[in-house]
C-alpha cells in the first residue's frame, strides 16, 4: 500500500490572474484530524452500474418543466432515497420568464447531513437543450450524453457506491453528539443551465442564477443571523461535459498517477492524464459563474476544448467512452474520500 500516513487532504490553488480556482493539490489539513487513504474505495464503483442503472434513464429528451424532465428527477430522488446514508432532499421549484414563456424549473438538492457547519457541493444540470431538427432525421432529439447526463450518472453512481461509506460518516460523533467532522455533503442537480435561444444573462443558468440566491439570503445553521447557506460552502465542484474520449481537463488531481501505478484505472496508458496543471483556456460560463460571483471557492471539472458533438444531436451514448467514464468516476471517488477523510 503506498498510501501516505499523514494526515492529508485535497486542497485547492488559485490563479493569480482570474481569482479563480483551477488546480487540486495535496496538503495538510490539521482541522480535519487523521485522515485515511482509502484506495479500496474506488473498487465499489461499479461501471455497468453508472451505465445501466443510472445513465440510461437519464438519455431521453429533457427540457425544463416537461413531462421528460420530470421523469428524470424522479429518477435522481427515487435513487437517493433508496440509499442508507439518509439524504435530505429539497426540491427546488420555481417559475421564470424565459423567452418562451414563463417556465417551471426544480432544481434537486440533496444534502447529507443538513446540521454540519459546512458543504462540499458536488453539482452537475440535468437538463438538456432545444436544438432544432435535423430535417434527414426529424425524429432525433437532443439527448445530451455529455451535458450533462453522464456527469448526473456519475454522481449518482459515487452516492450509491460510496453508500456505506457515507452512512458511517454522517454517524460519527463526537461525545457530546456533535458533529466531529465540520464539512458535509451535499448534491445539487441544476436545472436550466441551458439557453432557449441565444447564451445572454438572463436566458441561461436557470437553477443556479435562482439557487446561488437563494442560498445567500438562507442562514445556516438556521438560528444564525450573521451567516448564510451560501457562506456554508467550502468547496462547488461542478462536472459538465463529461463522457468522450480523451478529455483535457484544467485541473490536476494529484491522485490519477497514484491509481494508474496501482493499476486501479481502465485502459488508462500512462500518457492521458485526463488533468492538466499547463494547460488553461479562459472561464467558460457555466452553473459555477454565480456562485463564484458571490466568492465560492470554485472548482470546474469540464473538458476543454469542448467535445467535438457539443450541442450537436451526436451528444449520445455511442460517442461516450466507457473506460474514461468510469476512471473519471473512481477519481472523484477518492477525491470525496480524502476532501471528506472517510
Amino acid at each position: 500500500n503506498n498510501c501516505p500516513s499523514e494526515p492529508r487532504v485535497m486542497c485547492l490553488t488559485n490563479s493569480p490572474k482570474t481569482k479563480d480556482v483551477h488546480f487540486i493539490m495535496v496538503c495538510d489539513r490539521e482541522q480535519f484530524g487523521e485522515t485515511r487513504c482509502q484506495l479500496s474505495n474506488i473498487k465499489l464503483v461499479d461501471g455497468t452500474r453508472l451505465w445501466e442503472t443510472h445513465l440510461r434513464p437519464i438519455l431521453i429528451q429533457r427540457l425544463p418543466g416537461t413531462q421528460g424532465s420530470l421523469v428524470v428527477q424522479q429518477h435522481i430522488t427515487s435513487t437517493l432515497s433508496s440509499l442508507s446514508a439518509g439524504w435530505s432532499i429539497d426540491l427546488d421549484s420555481f417559475q421564470s420568464p424565459t423567452p418562451r414563456g414563463q417556465v417551471t424549473f426544480t432544481n434537486i438538492v440533496a444534502t447529507l447531513d443538513p446540521s454540519a457547519p459546512r458543504r462540499l457541493l458536488l453539482a452537475c444540470h440535468y437538463d438538456s437543450k432545444v436544438l432544432p431538427p435535423d430535417p434527414r432525421a426529424p425524429e432525433r432529439v437532443f439527448l445530451g450524453a455529455s451535458d450533462s447526463a453522464v456527469p448526473c450518472a456519475m454522481i449518482l453512481e459515487l452516492a450509491t457506491s460510496l453508500d456505506a461509506q457515507l452512512r458511517s460518516f454522517k454517524q460519527i460523533e463526537n461525545a457530546d453528539s456533535s458533529p466531529l467532522l465540520p464539512v458535509s455533503l451535499q448534491l445539487v442537480f441544476f436545472d436550466g443551465e441551458e439557453s432557449f435561444e441565444e447564451w445572454t444573462a438572463t436566458d441561461s443558468l436557470y437553477g443556479s442564477r435562482h439557487l446561488a440566491e437563494r442560498m445567500a439570503n438562507t442562514p445556516h445553521p438556521a438560528d444564525s443571523s450573521h451567516t448564510t447557506a451560501l457562506q456554508a460552502v467550502d468547496l462547488f465542484v461542478l462536472l459538465d461535459l463529461l463522457g468522450g474520449p480523451d478529455p483535457l481537463i484544467a485541473n490536476h488531481f494529484d491522485n490519477t498517477g497514484r491509481l494508474h501505478r496501482q493499476g486501479l484505472l481502465t485502459s488508462h496508458p500512462s500518457e492521458q492524464t485526463y488533468f492538466r496543471k499547463d494547460v488553461y483556456l479562459g472561464p467558460v460560463q457555466d452553473d459555477h459563474i454565480p456562485f463564484l460571483h458571490k466568492g465560492v471557492p470554485v472548482l470546474h471539472v469540464i473538458a476543454t476544448p469542448f467535445p467535438q458533438f457539443w450541442h450537436t444531436l451526436d451528444d449520445t451514448e455511442e460517442n461516450m467512452h466507457r473506460p474514461t467514464v468510469e476512471n473519471l468516476t473512481k477519481i472523484m471517488a477518492v477525491f470525496l474520500a480524502e476532501y471528506l477523510g472517510f
